[in-house]
């Protein structure tokens, strides 16, 4: 049986610029892939070819083992994109109706609703909706064809701490149907919540691609998290052991295997620390040690 999704040594040009180096992918039928990457990496360009929204340079693009244009694979995917250009003045209802109508076999409206916690909302127009209410209709209209697999980009990017977990309880609902998901995000808690697969994309190259805890088993070492009293020079970092830095402000993470040896230096060099603390790294961390730079 072909993969769900596929790019065979797959390339892509925009100019002078290579935005994709020979990716090879499969994901199967089944399948809760998480593609991570930091911005520029490729990882929106390979959810292109795969969608058949962009062509590749060389290599290939396939859904169901077929062109991804082609309409039988096309009526098996679903997609919810950031932003969606969808009438402001229909109610929910009538827009899941409207888009069942695309599918040969759509979902049934009130199981669209429920898996989208828009029962509160169906007779509402989307220009009243708030924005959590309108990701989830986004989510209604990307599931409602009954999707064998289904392209997730950001899906709770903007949304408050409650709307987040919430919608995420919706995904699960969707996850629990058997169906395949490709999910795209910089809330890396959220690929570890809910992918069994991580790919991370960087410089237009796959650089890693095994389950959440394969991938965090590559960092070796503890996260150190402190709030320093000044900003930090190179100086007051340099020479220490350390595999990944993230710095907000004056928040820093740390990634170390010899989490002792750099507090005690820190210490030595005057660092005034508050806020300390020292846990296990998880896929936030692999991801800065993979590749240097913090998900976007």
């Amino acid at each position: 049986m072909a993969p769900a999704a596929q790019l065979i040594d797959a390339t892509k040009k925009y100019g002078d610029v290579e935005a994709l180096k020979g990716i090879s992918l499969d994901i199967e039928l089944g399948e809760v892939v998480a593609m991570l990457g930091p911005n520029g990496a490729g990882k929106t360009t390979s959810i292109s070819l795969m969608l058949g929204l962009r062509k590749p340079t060389s290599g290939t693009a396939r859904l169901f083992g077929l062109n991804p244009t082609d309409r039988r694979a096309r009526s098996r995917t679903g997609v919810m994109l950031q932003e969606s250009g969808v009438p402001q003045v229909l109610k929910v209802s009538e827009m899941i109706d409207l888009f069942r109508s695309y599918y040969p076999s759509p979902m049934p409206t009130a199981r669209v609703i429920e898996l989208a916690g828009l029962q509160e909302k169906a007779q509402s127009q989307n220009k009243d909706l708030s924005g959590g209410q309108r990701q989830r209709l986004y989510f209604a209209l990307a599931i409602c064809g009954d999707p064998d697999l289904i392209f997730l980009d950001e899906p709770t990017v903007g949304l408050d701490v409650e709307s987040r977990r919430a919608f995420i309880q919706s995904i699960k609902g969707f996850i629990a149907t058997g169906k395949t998901i490709v999910l795209t995000t910089h809330y890396l808690e959220e690929a570890d919540e809910l992918a069994k697969r991580v790919v991370v994309i960087d410089h237009g190259q796959i650089i890693a691609d095994a389950s959440p805890d394969e991938i965090k088993a590559k960092v070796v070492g503890k996260k150190v998290t402190f709030t320093s009293a000044r900003p930090l020079a190179p100086a007051d970092l340099h020479g220490l052991p350390i595999t990944a830095t993230e710095i907000q402000g004056q928040h820093y993470v740390l990634v170390t295997g010899e989490p002792e040896a750099v507090l005690r230096e820190l210490f030595r060099r005057g660092v005034d620390l508050t806020d300390l603390e020292v846990t296990g790294a998880g896929l936030e961390e692999a991801f800065l040690a993979l590749t240097g730079k913090a998900a976007k």
